[in-house]
């Protein structure tokens, strides 16, 4: 997928068949509505667009970072994502404006495809009702898609979060269609887990949300590979005395990557949440933790090797 950051420079494409919303949650509503913008696109040789907007114009705490959003989004075989900066001087662009001067001015849109709850324009005042009057004003194909619910219940980001940070893991994989996930950055440690005998990866997630504190048994996608360990979130108890990089402060996040030995400082990783083996805690001993540890891999070994990746979650 091209990614395009900005308005100013937007080339040409054929055919542009557009995707408008935040898609934050990337969620089984989100994914509807690209894969038929996507479908469409094709369906007449055409371009396959998302436009999304950055940073959360709400400013909500982002269920994914950018980077991964648009990673998800790629997936799903779009030709361009174009990226607008949601900034003080973009607020005050009228739904008017932001139709006639980028969907359609810069953009070129032949057809907009957008949620039910899909607001534009300055103190988002477009609706959906409005975004029907221009579309004909305008001359260019809509289509609105109502909003998902499962078990009589909205399918929404917000809700998506509540369920991650209580735990809730495998309601939330129901509704993203694919496992609760972080990208993250590898970063130097104190090297805690290394001389127990456990090698990690220490993260630096990507400004998301996380799942509450402890043990998880994970899945990690690094470049084109699919890997399985334990995650561990939370604020190192056993440690507290252990002195802290900058980047180790607060939240802490690790995963020892089973049967896997590189330098992999500085690289993406995806870590993807399977199943809560138990909550953080405090051990009398470090040979405490070490027995711990050891039957958390044994444990979280047998459950990866139980949830094998439906094809829909296989990362590109």
């Amino acid at each position: 997928m091209i990614v395009v950051s900005g308005l100013r420079r937007i080339p040409r494409y054929r055919k542009p068949i557009v995707a408008l919303g935040i898609f934050d949650g990337m969620h089984r509503g989100h994914r509807r509505i690209i894969q038929e913008t996507v479908a469409h696109a094709r369906s007449i040789k055409g371009t396959s667009i998302v436009v999304t907007f950055h940073p959360h114009p709400r400013n909500k705490e982002s269920l994914y970072s950018l980077e991964h959003r648009l990673r998800l989004i790629a997936q799903l075989g779009v030709d361009v994502g174009i990226v607008i900066r949601f900034n003080k001087r973009f607020a005050e662009t009228s739904a008017e404006s932001f139709i006639r001067d980028i969907v359609i001015g810069k953009i070129n849109a032949n057809y907009v495809y957008v949620g039910k709850n899909f607001r534009f324009g300055r103190g988002a005042q477009g609706n959906i009702r409005i975004l029907k009057r221009l579309s004909a004003v305008y001359g260019f194909g809509l289509k609105v898609f109502d909003v998902v619910r499962l078990n009589n219940r909205p399918v929404s980001s917000t809700y998506i979060r509540k369920l991650i940070a209580q735990g809730k893991l495998s309601l939330a994989e129901k509704l993203l269609l694919r496992p609760v996930s972080v990208l993250g950055t590898v970063i130097k440690g104190a090297y805690l887990a290394t001389k127990l005998g456990f090698p990690t990866a220490n993260i630096d997630p990507h400004h998301e949300v996380l799942p509450s504190a402890g043990i998880y048994a994970v899945r990690i996608n690094f470049v084109k590979r699919k890997l399985s360990g334990i995650c561990y979130v939370g604020s190192r108890p056993t440690f507290k005395k252990a002195k802290m990089t900058a980047g180790q402060k607060g939240r802490h996040i690790e995963v020892h990557i089973f049967n896997f030995k590189k330098n992999i400082y500085g690289k993406y990783l995806e870590i993807e949440f399977i199943k809560k083996l138990r909550r953080e805690k405090s051990f009398r001993s470090v040979a405490d933790l070490v027995r711990q540890v050891k039957k958390d891999i044994q444990r979280a070994r047998r459950i990866v090797f139980l949830h094998p990746y439906p094809p829909q979650y296989m990362p590109a």
